[in-house]
């Protein structure tokens, strides 16, 4: 419930709330979890950077971001 909740909220802001994702697993179950971590980064890779990440960059570039990285 709490993650659909984050998920309603995520698009209130226009993030594609595919970028939050969920599961429950033990530790016995390594290849599950690999499986989860190959098809959740191509999901990622699909959707492309985040909209947050791109403002940020955008205001940097502008000369408006203090968080210089290098």
């Amino acid at each position: 419930k709490r993650v659909e909740k984050i998920k309603k909220l995520l698009e209130t802001v226009n993030i594609e709330a595919e970028r939050l994702e969920m599961f429950n697993l033990s530790a016995a179950e390594g290849p599950k979890w690999a499986d989860i971590c190959t098809d959740f980064t191509q999901k990622i890779r699909t959707l492309g950077p985040s909209p947050i990440f791109l403002a940020l960059r955008k205001s940097r570039d502008k000369g408006g971001g203090s968080n210089d990285r290098g």
